[in-house]
């Protein structure tokens, strides 16, 4: 066994240990889902307080923070699955959530900059969010016309790897590559999506008829 995998069956062995608590708690997998939220607007707080003259410890704050946040972010779901309370309306209340979790980070963030009289990462920012939302409305658009749509890279789970990253090592100028590499990526997803359903449908308008 390598370190690595012996590092994965550790944390899986932690977080189940985390869902068996919350399930014997007997909350609700959207209380949990709720509570994420809150704490990324506790992120973004700190992203948007933040000075020059301590940009990077505030931002270490807020990417730590962050990590807290996912944990919400991971247990919600098995917590639904292993206390059978999964339902349609929790999927649909996990993704609105999502959504105003992303918002939140990137508007503190526009906040920080827009402080710091940054103005081209102030629009940066914006780009980012508005491109973020677009990776994920082109997906539900695409799904409920053609079924299924998960082509491109930039889902949710990287775009918060990214902030994290950019967060936590700010102090070498980090976050704003990782908003470049966000704004590329997401809009060449967003390109695929719309590509790849286009083709759909056009491929099905060529399918015969029964």
């Amino acid at each position: 066994m390598t370190w690595t995998s012996a590092f994965g069956r550790a944390c899986g062995w932690l977080l189940q240990k985390i869902v068996n608590g919350l399930a014997l708690s007997r909350i609700s997998p959207n209380t949990l889902t709720f509570i994420g939220l809150i704490i990324n607007i506790v992120a973004a707080f700190f992203f948007g307080y933040a000075r020059r003259a301590n940009a990077d410890r505030m931002f270490l704050y807020a990417g730590l923070v962050i990590i807290g946040a996912g944990l919400f972010d991971m247990v919600d779901g098995r917590v639904a699955r292993q206390t059978n309370q999964v339902s349609v309306f929790g999927a649909f209340f996990d993704s609105v959530i999502d959504r105003y979790s992303d918002v939140a980070l990137f508007f503190g963030l526009l906040v920080f900059y827009a402080r710091g009289n940054r103005f081209f990462y102030v629009f940066l920012a914006a780009f980012v969010m508005t491109a973020s939302l677009m990776v994920s409305y082109t997906r539900a658009r695409a799904e409920a016309l053609i079924g299924q749509c998960k082509v491109g890279f930039m889902e949710r789970p990287e775009r918060i790897v990214l902030i994290i990253l950019g967060a936590l090592f700010n102090h070498w100028g980090t976050m704003a590559p990782a908003l470049w590499v966000l704004a590329v990526l997401s809009t060449i997803t967003v390109i695929h999506r719309i590509r790849f359903t286009y083709l759909e449908t056009e491929r099905r308008k060529l399918q015969p008829t029964t």
